[in-house]
């Protein structure tokens, strides 16, 4: 089994993974758009991502520009949890996601022995970023 989250967007899901490739690395893989989608869909519409990947050796993240009459609600009930390999590589990985956006949580040392912080990036997306003292 394998589960992988699945973000959604509001017309700005390109832009949103090539930030998220900057910060993570790996290659965006099995771009879709709308362009030849049979859907009710407005001609301004079709250039945007009816499905991407984001996928490197680590993760895989898929992510989507909802159609225009989707509701989307921004919300906290899914957080991107990241185990890095160091502190420095943490700490690195969460100023670059929290860049733009809003830091919730310093990354700082926790009471579980590890560097740890969460922060909300500029596209709405919640993470969490854990890292070994070392």
């Amino acid at each position: 089994m394998k589960v992988q989250p699945y973000l959604t967007f509001r017309g700005n899901c390109q832009e949103a993974l090539s930030f998220y490739q900057e910060c993570l690395g790996g290659d965006i893989v099995n771009k879709q758009t709308y362009e030849k989608a049979p859907m009710d869909i407005p001609d301004n519409y079709r250039n945007k991502l009816q499905h991407a990947e984001l996928k490197s050796n680590g993760f895989q993240i898929m992510a989507y520009d909802a159609a225009p009459d989707t509701p989307i609600n921004e919300g906290n009930q899914v957080q991107m949890s990241i185990n890095t390999q160091n502190r420095d590589e943490g700490q690195q990985l969460f100023e670059k996601l929290s860049q733009g956006g809003q830091v919730l949580q310093q990354y700082d040392e926790v009471h579980w022995d590890a560097m740890f912080g969460r922060c909300k990036d500029k596209y709405g997306v919640q993470w969490m970023v854990n890292a070994p003292l070392n």
